[in-house]
């Protein structure tokens, strides 16, 4: 099994399919996990809740984090892994529509390894998801393990 993992955090049901749609494109054969809000995040990193049972490796090897979500945004999700000891150096992709310079700056200031903004074209957006998933699932070398 294939140990590798993405969490996409992603309320956007449309979004949600293109990103899987691209990563599968790119014959990233990876499991991808979703989850649809902020405190969902934070319960599956943590496994907490419904996900205190959850099968796979205890992190996964990228969250790909939207910023505007449900309960808890995105910033805020950030802020608290960075927060905590077990998910301080997990790579968070910032991966959003927005455009303001003040959430890409919060997003770096918080510790986000990246931050992308959602190209409007599908093709665009595809070939962005997919450069993601090969980079920080087959080139990116990450921290090692505690």
């Amino acid at each position: 099994m294939d140990r590798k993992v993405i969490l996409l955090v992603e309320d956007n049901p449309q979004d949600e399919m293109l990103t899987l749609r691209a990563l599968h494109r790119a014959n990233l054969a990876n499991r991808v996990d979703v989850v649809r809000d902020g405190r969902q995040a934070l319960d599956y990193l943590f496994r907490k809740g419904q996900y205190a049972e959850r099968e796979g490796p205890d992190l996964p090897t990228v969250v790909l984090l939207d910023i505007g979500l449900p309960r808890l945004s995105g910033l805020e999700v950030l802020e608290q892994l960075r927060a905590d000891i077990r998910t301080a150096l997990l790579p968070v992709v910032i991966l959003t529509s927005s455009d303001e310079d003040q959430d890409r700056l919060k997003s770096y200031k918080n510790g986000a390894n990246s931050f992308v903004r959602k190209p409007l074209d599908f093709s665009e957006f595809a070939e962005t998801v997919a450069r993601l998933g090969v980079y920080w699932l087959a080139t990116n070398d990450p921290p090692p393990e505690r």
